[in-house]
């Protein structure tokens, strides 16, 4: 999701750690302006990520924000990631939550949009983290138009995805839709 190095080959398919600082700044503002969004008690990262060397970010920083009642469960299509259910490929899987939220392949973005929003229970919510240029984009501009996202919450901060601390040239934002809930125009949030 990264373009730090731009002088690197990246594989599509390159794994990116998630900053959970920015996460919980998320969960934080979610709670101030979106409290429904925290009130779910299934709960499913379905790209979660997670090594050796690092923890599943997303539910660390639920379980930081929302306490310990929280059930979360997680998959990845990783073999060597600490998900719940390793080598799942959540488009292929029929997995069931009252939200999904993630960081998922931007590669994959849409589809995975697509997979979590017909896979969330209704009255449910749908949370990507995504570069902010996903708006811009011909391509998913008529998908947009049909499924505009209730919420866009802009992190103001660049976020790095590295252990070095550097950041990239990318602005990223926490997409969150509503399930059931049709809207022509997203709220904005900057955090």
């Amino acid at each position: 999701m990264s373009s730090t190095n731009r002088g690197y080959e990246r594989h599509k398919t390159d794994y990116y750690v998630t900053p959970t600082q920015e996460i919980s700044r998320f969960l934080i503002a979610c709670k101030q302006y979106m409290p429904e969004v925290l009130n779910y008690q299934r709960i499913h990262d379905p790209c979660a990520g997670g090594d050796v060397a690092h923890g599943m970010s997303y539910p660390i920083a639920l379980r930081q924000i929302m306490g310990g009642d929280v059930v979360i469960t997680s998959s990845d299509i990783r073999e060597d990631s600490l998900a719940d259910n390793k080598g799942v490929d959540f488009l292929r899987a029929d997995i069931k939550a009252q939200l999904f939220i993630t960081n998922p392949p931007f590669y994959l973005a849409q589809e995975i949009i697509e997979k979590a929003n017909n896979q969330v229970e209704h009255g449910g919510a749908v949370v990507m983290l995504l570069r902010l240029n996903f708006w811009g984009s011909q391509k998913r501009k008529t998908w947009l138009l049909k499924n505009m996202p209730t919420a866009c919450f802009i992190h103001s901060k660049r976020m790095s995805f590295t252990e070095d601390g550097k950041t990239d040239s990318i602005e990223y934002a926490h997409f969150v839709w509503l399930k059931g809930e049709s809207v022509e125009f997203t709220k904005t949030y900057l955090i």
